[in-house]
Protein backbone atom coordinates (compact mmCIF):
# COMPACT_ATOMS: atom_id res chain seq x y z
CA UNK A 1 0.00 0.00 0.00
CA UNK A 2 2.98 2.40 0.92
CA UNK A 3 5.91 3.16 -0.82
CA UNK A 4 8.48 2.45 2.57
CA UNK A 5 11.75 2.02 1.44
CA UNK A 6 14.36 4.60 2.52
CA UNK A 7 14.49 6.47 -0.29
CA UNK A 8 10.84 6.97 -0.38
CA UNK A 9 10.83 8.15 2.91
CA UNK A 10 13.46 10.58 1.89
CA UNK A 11 10.90 12.36 -0.20
CA UNK A 12 7.71 12.74 1.99
CA UNK A 13 6.31 13.38 5.24
CA UNK A 14 7.81 11.48 7.56
CA UNK A 15 4.08 11.23 9.66
CA UNK A 16 2.71 9.40 6.45
CA UNK A 17 4.90 6.68 7.90
CA UNK A 18 3.03 6.10 11.30
CA UNK A 19 1.89 2.82 12.38
CA UNK A 20 -1.46 4.15 13.26
CA UNK A 21 -1.27 6.40 10.14
CA UNK A 22 -1.19 2.79 7.75
CA UNK A 23 -3.05 1.19 10.35
CA UNK A 24 -5.75 3.84 9.24
CA UNK A 25 -5.20 3.96 5.28
CA UNK A 26 -6.34 -0.04 5.28
CA UNK A 27 -9.53 1.08 7.04
CA UNK A 28 -10.20 3.32 4.63
CA UNK A 29 -9.00 1.33 1.40
CA UNK A 30 -11.58 -1.17 3.02
CA UNK A 31 -14.57 1.71 3.24
CA UNK A 32 -14.65 1.07 6.93
CA UNK A 33 -14.86 5.28 7.31
CA UNK A 34 -15.65 5.64 10.81
CA UNK A 35 -12.80 3.06 11.91
CA UNK A 36 -10.35 5.93 9.46
CA UNK A 37 -11.87 8.66 10.86
CA UNK A 38 -11.54 7.72 14.69
CA UNK A 39 -7.89 6.60 13.66
CA UNK A 40 -6.60 9.41 11.90
CA UNK A 41 -8.49 11.91 14.28
CA UNK A 42 -6.09 9.90 16.72
CA UNK A 43 -2.92 11.27 14.94
CA UNK A 44 -4.22 14.94 14.45
CA UNK A 45 -4.66 14.97 18.25
CA UNK A 46 -1.49 14.35 18.75
CA UNK A 47 0.17 15.65 15.79
CA UNK A 48 -2.18 19.18 15.84
CA UNK A 49 0.35 21.34 14.16
CA UNK A 50 0.91 18.90 11.59
CA UNK A 51 -0.86 19.87 8.12
CA UNK A 52 -0.51 16.13 6.96
CA UNK A 53 -2.54 14.95 10.28
CA UNK A 54 -5.67 17.68 9.37
CA UNK A 55 -5.22 16.50 5.45
CA UNK A 56 -5.59 13.04 6.88
CA UNK A 57 -9.18 13.79 8.63
CA UNK A 58 -10.13 16.11 5.67
CA UNK A 59 -9.88 13.03 3.11
CA UNK A 60 -11.77 10.61 5.24
CA UNK A 61 -14.43 13.47 6.03
CA UNK A 62 -14.76 14.30 2.18
CA UNK A 63 -14.92 10.68 0.46
CA UNK A 64 -17.22 9.36 3.53
CA UNK A 65 -19.54 11.98 2.35
CA UNK A 66 -19.18 11.79 -1.36
CA UNK A 67 -19.68 7.91 -0.47
CA UNK A 68 -22.95 8.19 1.47
CA UNK A 69 -23.97 10.87 -1.22
CA UNK A 70 -23.22 7.67 -4.15
CA UNK A 71 -21.69 10.01 -6.20
CA UNK A 72 -18.31 7.46 -5.74
CA UNK A 73 -20.10 5.37 -7.94
CA UNK A 74 -18.01 6.14 -11.27
CA UNK A 75 -20.33 5.41 -13.69
CA UNK A 76 -21.57 8.71 -13.02
CA UNK A 77 -18.52 11.00 -14.18
CA UNK A 78 -16.68 8.03 -16.39
CA UNK A 79 -18.58 9.82 -19.62
CA UNK A 80 -18.77 13.95 -19.85
CA UNK A 81 -22.47 13.87 -19.75
CA UNK A 82 -21.97 14.50 -15.90
CA UNK A 83 -20.84 17.83 -16.42
CA UNK A 84 -24.57 19.02 -17.74
CA UNK A 85 -26.27 16.69 -15.21
CA UNK A 86 -29.16 19.06 -13.12
CA UNK A 87 -28.58 16.35 -10.34
CA UNK A 88 -29.34 17.50 -6.42
CA UNK A 89 -26.83 16.94 -4.11
CA UNK A 90 -27.89 17.79 -0.12
CA UNK A 91 -25.52 17.95 1.69
CA UNK A 92 -26.07 19.03 5.52
CA UNK A 93 -24.48 22.36 6.43
CA UNK A 94 -22.16 20.75 9.42
CA UNK A 95 -20.41 18.65 6.90
CA UNK A 96 -19.80 21.80 4.76
CA UNK A 97 -18.61 23.57 7.67
CA UNK A 98 -16.43 20.94 8.80
CA UNK A 99 -14.93 20.45 5.09
CA UNK A 100 -14.27 23.91 4.57
CA UNK A 101 -13.01 24.42 8.39
CA UNK A 102 -10.29 21.60 7.55
CA UNK A 103 -9.35 22.76 3.86
CA UNK A 104 -9.04 26.06 5.70
CA UNK A 105 -6.83 24.68 8.62
CA UNK A 106 -4.08 22.67 6.27
CA UNK A 107 -3.99 25.62 3.92
CA UNK A 108 -3.22 27.79 6.81
CA UNK A 109 -0.45 25.66 8.91
CA UNK A 110 1.01 25.40 5.05
CA UNK A 111 1.56 29.24 4.22
CA UNK A 112 2.67 29.73 7.85
CA UNK A 113 5.45 27.37 7.26
CA UNK A 114 6.14 28.37 3.62
CA UNK A 115 6.22 31.76 4.99
CA UNK A 116 9.48 30.85 7.20
CA UNK A 117 10.61 28.43 4.61
CA UNK A 118 9.51 28.58 0.85
CA UNK A 119 11.41 25.58 -0.12
CA UNK A 120 8.94 23.26 2.64
CA UNK A 121 8.55 20.36 0.06
CA UNK A 122 6.18 19.24 2.73
CA UNK A 123 4.21 21.76 3.34
CA UNK A 124 3.69 22.33 -0.42
CA UNK A 125 2.44 18.91 -1.13
CA UNK A 126 -0.02 19.17 1.63
CA UNK A 127 -1.63 22.39 0.43
CA UNK A 128 -1.85 20.88 -2.81
CA UNK A 129 -3.22 18.16 -1.78
CA UNK A 130 -5.96 20.24 0.52
CA UNK A 131 -6.80 22.24 -2.56
CA UNK A 132 -6.81 18.90 -4.70
CA UNK A 133 -9.67 16.81 -2.45
CA UNK A 134 -11.21 20.27 -2.22
CA UNK A 135 -11.48 19.86 -6.06
CA UNK A 136 -13.18 16.97 -6.05
CA UNK A 137 -15.68 17.92 -3.75
CA UNK A 138 -16.56 21.15 -5.14
CA UNK A 139 -16.56 19.21 -8.55
CA UNK A 140 -18.96 16.40 -7.58
CA UNK A 141 -21.57 17.58 -4.86
CA UNK A 142 -22.11 21.65 -5.89
CA UNK A 143 -20.58 20.85 -10.15
CA UNK A 144 -18.62 23.91 -9.24
CA UNK A 145 -16.34 24.10 -11.99
CA UNK A 146 -15.29 27.22 -11.69
CA UNK A 147 -14.26 26.77 -8.59
CA UNK A 148 -12.81 23.42 -8.72
CA UNK A 149 -10.81 24.29 -11.80
CA UNK A 150 -8.68 27.39 -10.63
CA UNK A 151 -8.44 24.86 -6.68
CA UNK A 152 -7.09 22.40 -9.29
CA UNK A 153 -4.61 24.50 -10.82
CA UNK A 154 -3.75 25.52 -7.65
CA UNK A 155 -3.07 21.77 -6.40
CA UNK A 156 -0.49 21.52 -9.60
CA UNK A 157 1.18 24.85 -9.03
CA UNK A 158 1.72 23.41 -5.84
CA UNK A 159 2.82 20.04 -7.08
CA UNK A 160 5.54 21.30 -9.70
CA UNK A 161 7.10 23.97 -7.22
CA UNK A 162 7.69 20.42 -5.16
CA UNK A 163 9.50 18.63 -8.35
CA UNK A 164 11.31 21.94 -8.72
CA UNK A 165 12.72 21.12 -4.92
CA UNK A 166 12.79 17.50 -5.42
CA UNK A 167 12.16 15.52 -8.40
CA UNK A 168 11.82 12.40 -6.74
CA UNK A 169 8.84 13.45 -4.14
CA UNK A 170 6.57 11.45 -6.17
CA UNK A 171 3.26 12.05 -4.43
CA UNK A 172 3.14 15.36 -6.20
CA UNK A 173 3.13 13.78 -9.42
CA UNK A 174 -0.54 13.04 -9.03
CA UNK A 175 -2.44 16.00 -8.60
CA UNK A 176 -0.62 17.66 -11.93
CA UNK A 177 -1.81 13.97 -13.88
CA UNK A 178 -5.03 14.64 -12.70
CA UNK A 179 -4.79 18.37 -13.78
CA UNK A 180 -3.11 18.01 -17.33
CA UNK A 181 -5.52 15.43 -18.27
CA UNK A 182 -8.82 17.33 -16.93
CA UNK A 183 -8.11 20.02 -18.59
CA UNK A 184 -6.72 18.24 -22.10
CA UNK A 185 -10.38 16.30 -21.59
CA UNK A 186 -12.18 20.03 -21.40
CA UNK A 187 -13.98 21.21 -24.69
CA UNK A 188 -12.14 25.12 -25.23
CA UNK A 189 -15.55 26.59 -25.10
CA UNK A 190 -15.42 25.66 -21.04
CA UNK A 191 -12.19 26.20 -20.19
CA UNK A 192 -12.66 30.02 -21.29
CA UNK A 193 -15.99 29.67 -19.10
CA UNK A 194 -14.10 28.56 -15.75
CA UNK A 195 -11.16 31.06 -16.71
CA UNK A 196 -8.03 28.75 -17.87
CA UNK A 197 -8.18 28.95 -21.01
CA UNK A 198 -4.63 29.85 -21.26
CA UNK A 199 -3.72 26.42 -19.21
CA UNK A 200 -1.75 23.18 -21.23
CA UNK A 201 -2.96 20.26 -20.68
CA UNK A 202 -2.12 16.90 -22.37
CA UNK A 203 -3.46 13.60 -21.11
CA UNK A 204 -0.57 11.15 -22.11
CA UNK A 205 0.95 13.40 -19.94
CA UNK A 206 -1.13 13.37 -17.23
CA UNK A 207 -1.54 9.35 -17.43
CA UNK A 208 2.10 9.37 -17.54
CA UNK A 209 2.23 11.51 -14.27
CA UNK A 210 -0.24 8.97 -12.60
CA UNK A 211 1.67 6.11 -13.80
CA UNK A 212 4.50 7.90 -11.58
CA UNK A 213 2.54 8.33 -8.84
CA UNK A 214 0.99 4.76 -8.93
CA UNK A 215 3.89 3.20 -8.80
CA UNK A 216 6.22 5.50 -6.51
CA UNK A 217 3.63 7.85 -4.03
CA UNK A 218 4.14 7.10 -0.80
CA UNK A 219 0.49 8.48 0.21
CA UNK A 220 -1.25 9.00 -3.34
CA UNK A 221 -0.35 5.20 -5.08
CA UNK A 222 -3.96 3.77 -4.03
CA UNK A 223 -5.81 7.29 -5.18
CA UNK A 224 -3.57 7.74 -8.62
CA UNK A 225 -4.17 3.68 -9.46
CA UNK A 226 -8.04 4.65 -8.98
CA UNK A 227 -7.36 8.09 -11.36
CA UNK A 228 -5.35 6.64 -14.00
CA UNK A 229 -8.29 3.66 -13.84
CA UNK A 230 -11.06 5.91 -13.78
CA UNK A 231 -9.51 8.27 -17.27
CA UNK A 232 -8.78 5.64 -19.29
CA UNK A 233 -12.41 4.62 -18.93
CA UNK A 234 -13.13 7.89 -20.11
CA UNK A 235 -11.33 7.54 -22.89
CA UNK A 236 -12.71 3.98 -24.06
CA UNK A 237 -9.55 2.26 -23.26
CA UNK A 238 -10.70 -0.66 -21.24
CA UNK A 239 -8.48 -3.58 -21.39
CA UNK A 240 -5.90 -0.79 -19.61
CA UNK A 241 -8.29 0.61 -17.29
CA UNK A 242 -8.91 -3.51 -16.21
CA UNK A 243 -5.47 -4.13 -15.74
CA UNK A 244 -5.44 -1.13 -13.15
CA UNK A 245 -8.90 -2.00 -11.64
CA UNK A 246 -7.87 -5.76 -11.17
CA UNK A 247 -4.60 -5.17 -9.36
CA UNK A 248 -6.32 -2.65 -6.91
CA UNK A 249 -9.57 -5.02 -6.58
CA UNK A 250 -7.27 -8.03 -5.79
CA UNK A 251 -5.00 -5.79 -3.47
CA UNK A 252 -7.94 -4.98 -1.54
CA UNK A 253 -11.12 -7.60 -2.27
CA UNK A 254 -13.20 -6.15 0.68
CA UNK A 255 -13.19 -2.84 -1.16
CA UNK A 256 -16.66 -3.04 -2.49
CA UNK A 257 -16.17 0.05 -4.99
CA UNK A 258 -12.96 -1.67 -6.27
CA UNK A 259 -14.83 -4.28 -7.29
CA UNK A 260 -17.66 -3.12 -8.58
CA UNK A 261 -15.79 -1.08 -10.37
CA UNK A 262 -14.11 -4.40 -12.34
CA UNK A 263 -17.77 -4.85 -13.35
CA UNK A 264 -18.50 -1.02 -14.38
CA UNK A 265 -15.10 -1.57 -16.95
CA UNK A 266 -16.42 -5.02 -18.45
CA UNK A 267 -19.88 -3.32 -19.05
CA UNK A 268 -18.53 -0.32 -20.65
CA UNK A 269 -16.23 -2.42 -22.88
CA UNK A 270 -18.92 -4.54 -23.93
CA UNK A 271 -18.14 -8.15 -22.17
CA UNK A 272 -22.06 -8.27 -21.08
CA UNK A 273 -22.03 -11.48 -19.84
CA UNK A 274 -18.44 -11.42 -17.62
CA UNK A 275 -20.14 -8.16 -16.49
CA UNK A 276 -23.28 -10.20 -15.25
CA UNK A 277 -21.30 -12.43 -13.23
CA UNK A 278 -19.02 -9.63 -12.22
CA UNK A 279 -22.07 -7.95 -10.41
CA UNK A 280 -23.20 -11.13 -9.35
CA UNK A 281 -20.52 -11.84 -7.69
CA UNK A 282 -20.47 -8.57 -5.85
CA UNK A 283 -24.09 -8.91 -4.95
CA UNK A 284 -23.12 -12.56 -3.34
CA UNK A 285 -20.09 -11.48 -1.23
CA UNK A 286 -21.53 -8.76 -0.17
CA UNK A 287 -24.13 -10.53 1.61
CA UNK A 288 -22.05 -12.09 3.16
CA UNK A 289 -21.67 -11.13 7.19
CA UNK A 290 -19.17 -8.40 7.05
CA UNK A 291 -17.30 -9.30 3.70
CA UNK A 292 -18.16 -5.11 2.85
CA UNK A 293 -18.17 -2.48 5.36
CA UNK A 294 -21.88 -0.45 3.86
CA UNK A 295 -22.25 -1.66 0.90
CA UNK A 296 -24.36 0.34 -1.34
CA UNK A 297 -26.00 -1.80 -3.18
CA UNK A 298 -27.81 0.37 -5.20
CA UNK A 299 -24.82 0.77 -7.50
CA UNK A 300 -24.25 -2.98 -7.87
CA UNK A 301 -28.01 -3.40 -8.84
CA UNK A 302 -27.92 -0.42 -11.10
CA UNK A 303 -24.80 -1.62 -12.74
CA UNK A 304 -26.61 -5.12 -13.36
CA UNK A 305 -29.77 -3.84 -14.51
CA UNK A 306 -27.87 -1.77 -17.31
CA UNK A 307 -26.42 -4.56 -17.98
CA UNK A 308 -29.00 -7.17 -18.59
CA UNK A 309 -30.97 -4.24 -20.89
CA UNK A 310 -27.83 -4.30 -22.87
CA UNK A 311 -28.26 -7.80 -22.86
CA UNK A 312 -31.57 -7.52 -23.73
CA UNK A 313 -32.76 -9.26 -20.68
CA UNK A 314 -35.68 -7.09 -20.29
CA UNK A 315 -37.45 -9.02 -17.14
CA UNK A 316 -34.34 -9.17 -15.11
CA UNK A 317 -33.03 -5.46 -15.63
CA UNK A 318 -36.81 -4.49 -14.57
CA UNK A 319 -36.49 -6.40 -11.87
CA UNK A 320 -33.10 -5.32 -10.50
CA UNK A 321 -33.50 -1.46 -11.67
CA UNK A 322 -36.26 -1.68 -8.79
CA UNK A 323 -33.97 -3.55 -6.46
CA UNK A 324 -32.10 -0.64 -6.78
CA UNK A 325 -34.25 2.20 -5.67
CA UNK A 326 -36.06 0.34 -2.96
CA UNK A 327 -32.33 0.13 -1.36
CA UNK A 328 -32.72 1.89 1.89
CA UNK A 329 -29.97 3.84 1.90
CA UNK A 330 -30.12 4.66 -2.00
CA UNK A 331 -29.28 8.84 -3.09
CA UNK A 332 -32.67 10.44 -4.00
CA UNK A 333 -31.08 11.04 -7.34
CA UNK A 334 -29.88 7.33 -7.93
CA UNK A 335 -33.64 6.01 -6.80
CA UNK A 336 -35.14 8.45 -9.14
CA UNK A 337 -32.73 7.38 -11.98
CA UNK A 338 -33.95 3.70 -11.20
CA UNK A 339 -37.67 4.04 -11.34
CA UNK A 340 -37.40 5.66 -14.36
CA UNK A 341 -35.47 2.95 -16.12
CA UNK A 342 -37.61 0.32 -14.60
CA UNK A 343 -41.00 1.57 -15.95
CA UNK A 344 -39.25 2.10 -19.37
CA UNK A 345 -38.19 -2.03 -18.87
CA UNK A 346 -42.33 -2.71 -18.15
CA UNK A 347 -43.47 -0.61 -20.56
CA UNK A 348 -40.91 -3.00 -23.02
CA UNK A 349 -42.86 -5.65 -20.98
CA UNK A 350 -46.37 -4.20 -22.12
CA UNK A 351 -46.75 -3.74 -18.47
CA UNK A 352 -48.04 -0.29 -19.14
CA UNK A 353 -49.92 0.32 -15.57
CA UNK A 354 -46.63 -0.76 -13.73
CA UNK A 355 -44.68 1.50 -15.55
CA UNK A 356 -46.79 4.49 -14.69
CA UNK A 357 -46.51 3.96 -11.29
CA UNK A 358 -42.88 3.78 -11.53
CA UNK A 359 -42.58 6.99 -13.80
CA UNK A 360 -44.78 8.59 -10.70
CA UNK A 361 -42.35 8.29 -8.70
CA UNK A 362 -39.62 9.48 -10.55
CA UNK A 363 -41.58 12.71 -11.18
CA UNK A 364 -42.55 13.18 -7.87
CA UNK A 365 -42.11 16.34 -6.12
CA UNK A 366 -39.59 17.06 -3.63
CA UNK A 367 -35.65 15.79 -3.85
CA UNK A 368 -33.61 15.04 -6.97
CA UNK A 369 -35.49 16.37 -9.72
CA UNK A 370 -33.05 15.71 -12.83
CA UNK A 371 -35.20 12.68 -14.16
CA UNK A 372 -38.69 14.56 -13.51
CA UNK A 373 -38.86 15.98 -17.06
CA UNK A 374 -38.17 12.44 -18.41
CA UNK A 375 -41.05 11.03 -16.09
CA UNK A 376 -43.50 13.54 -16.70
CA UNK A 377 -43.50 12.80 -20.79
CA UNK A 378 -43.21 8.63 -20.41
CA UNK A 379 -46.59 9.31 -18.04
CA UNK A 380 -47.97 10.91 -21.28
CA UNK A 381 -46.64 8.34 -24.04
CA UNK A 382 -45.06 4.95 -22.98
CA UNK A 383 -41.32 4.02 -23.79
CA UNK A 384 -40.59 2.14 -26.97
CA UNK A 385 -37.19 2.32 -27.11
CA UNK A 386 -34.29 -0.41 -25.90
Amino acid sequence: MFAQTPAAAAHADPLNFDPTVRAAYDRFYNLDYDAALKLFNDVAQAHPNEPMAWDYVLMVTIFRELYHQDLLDTTYYAHDNFLTSKRSVSITPAVREQIEALTNRVTGQCDARLRANANDTNALFERGYAKGMHAAFVTLADHSYSSAAHQGLQARNDSEAVLKLDPQYADAEMAIGIQQFAVASLPRLLRIVVGIAGVGGSKEKGLEDLRISSAHGVVTGVESRTALSLFLRHDGRYPEALVVQRGLAEQFPHDYLFRLEVANLLKDGGQGLPAIHEYEAVLSDAFKKGFFVDPRLQMAWFGLADTQRGQNMINEAALNYVQAAEQPNCSDWLRKRALLNAGEMYDLLHKRDEAVKLYGRAAAPGGDQSQADAARKLLKNPYTGK
